[in-house]
């Protein structure tokens, strides 16, 4: 069977814990593969192979670097079939949804590819007599990314592609349910032109994540999973003195006002709750119509368009979406059907029970729709990660206003209507990081940054963009005076000052 590896200072390294995990194939419930899961001092080792490549990565400048990350991105989209398919072997995300993937991390590279831009610093001439001031950002040095399986190539590209830009090495410990695209990242990283040990990939659990957030050499970690895990990685990491930015769950709102384009706000949400089978932190899976005529239109529409929805395998061009990532998964979202049914809420369609004929042990289940769901319901609180979409009726702007910015997760929320005012007006207050104005998936483009607020986001600093830059270099500040004369006098005992 086939064995994911380590991949450590540009080679493939065997596992030698003696634990491994499964790699299943969604589409089929096989298991077609295993990866070793790293130990502590498997960890070690990639992290002292990124410690001695960054001296010499940072002294590259940041034009030569930006070389390599031209070379990275011509390599990705060389090879993009290969990739798409190998994706969607492991996760069970429809090909053309893996491209997707692939092609929103590799405009982050893109970004990257300006690097000796984003990294000049600032300069004041004469700030006092004979005295100029100038600041530089220099890397941080060895940085971390754990990354969750549902973005196998896009989130990990975010990480490393600013890091290693900005002169650092990194070390990435990917998901352990889709781990081959991310090794392949790292041996095109290499091919591309970066030393060996720029960029390191270690696979693992727990035991791997620890070993990280516990390190002395690693200086900065990035995370994106769970809220409950982001909340750890970030206190363990800052206990330790690092750098942390850990971006959590969420529970995306949509709010349908009464002048919205309902034609295209059906589609809209059919795509945005159920593509990638609802496995999206920027998914759509609550929608807020505001009065009863609103709410009962877009149920009879939201109930036509599912039925026009196709379930099929990762590699049918004509499936809307695919499998889920593991049968474990299929069985929660399938409990919180359960559970939002045993609530009191009205199940309109279920998705359970769903069999796609000759892969009737693979990972599937169909779109579900819940109407007349309440704020107190836990299936509404918490995160169901599946094609699941929750209606949540409200009478009003103010009470489809309260209802995301009260609502413990705040990464993304989207607003669908023709009233200018009213989006601007929502836009400004809802207390959510980022907002779409009839766009239902409001991920930033990768200029601007990513990142949620209260549950959804740990940490001060988003992702990508300039943020990134922030986040993954230190800003010096050099003070310089050239007086004129022999140098004597006392000065020297006396604070200077700019007068």
């Amino acid at each position: 069977m086939r064995e994911v590896m380590h991949f450590i200072d540009g080679r493939a390294v065997a596992g030698t814990s003696g634990r491994f995990s499964d790699v299943f194939n969604p589409n089929t419930g096989d298991v077609q593969a295993k990866v070793a899961l790293a130990t502590a001092a498997e960890v070690d080792l990639a992290v002292q192979s990124a410690a001695r490549a960054q001296v010499g990565w940072a002294a590259t400048n940041p034009q030569r670097r930006a070389r390599v990350m031209f070379e990275f991105k011509r390599l990705i989209e060389a090879n993009m079939n290969d990739l798409a398919e190998l994706l969607s072997s492991e996760h069970g995300k429809v090909v053309a949804d893996s491209k997707g993937d692939i092609q929103r991390g590799l405009e982050v590279i893109e970004f990257a590819c300006g690097i000796p831009h984003a990294l000049k610093g600032e300069y004041t001439e004469g700030a006092g007599p004979g005295i100029d001031v100038y600041s530089m950002r220099q890397p941080i040095g060895v940085g971390a990314g754990i990354t969750p399986f549902n973005f196998p190539a896009m989130i990990p590209m975010w990480m490393f592609g600013v890091a290693i830009a900005c002169g650092n090495a990194f070390v990435l410990k990917p998901s352990e349910r889709d781990p081959s695209v991310p090794v392949r990242l790292a041996e095109l990283m290499m091919e591309a032109g970066a030393p060996a040990g720029v960029l390191n990939v270690v696979h693992g659990d727990k035991t791997a994540v620890d070993a990280l957030l516990d390190h002395p050499v690693v200086r900065g970690i990035s995370f994106v999973g769970s809220s409950d895990i982001a909340n750890y990685v970030y206190a363990r990491g800052a206990q330790n003195g690092k750098r942390v930015q850990a971006m959590g769950g969420a529970k995306n709102h949509g709010i349908v006002l009464p002048d919205a384009d309902l034609d295209q706000t059906v589609k809209d949400l059919a795509g945005a709750a159920f593509g990638s089978a609802g496995e999206r932190c920027m998914a759509l899976p609550v929608v807020v119509p505001v009065g009863e005529k609103t709410a009962v239109e877009l149920r009879e529409r939201m109930i036509a368009e599912i039925e026009t929805l196709k379930v099929g395998v990762s590699n049918d061009a004509a499936a809307h979406y695919g499998p889920v990532v593991s049968a474990a998964h299929r069985d929660r979202i399938s409990g919180y059907i359960q559970t939002g049914v045993d609530e009191g809420a009205e199940l309109v369609v279920d998705g359970r029970g769903f069999a796609l004929q000759g892969y009737e042990k693979g990972f599937f289940i169909g779109p579900s729709l819940f109407d007349h769901v309440k704020p107190g319901m836990k299936s509404y609180q918490d995160e169901i990660f599946g094609p699941v979409l929750q209606m949540v009726r409200a009478e009003s702007f103010e009470e489809a206003l309260t209802l995301p910015s009260q609502h413990q997760y705040g990464n993304g929320v989207a607003i669908f209507t023709r009233n200018g005012r009213a989006a601007r007006e929502f836009a400004s207050r809802v207390e959510v990081g980022m907002v779409g104005v009839n766009v239902p998936i409001p991920v930033p483009v990768a200029y601007h940054t990513f990142g949620g607020w209260k549950r959804s986001a740990f940490g001060d600093t988003n992702q990508h963009g300039m943020e990134g830059v922030k986040f993954w270099t230190r800003v010096k500040t050099v003070t310089a005076r050239w007086p004129d004369g022999d140098g004597t006098g006392d000065s020297a005992f006396v604070i200077p000052t700019m007068r």
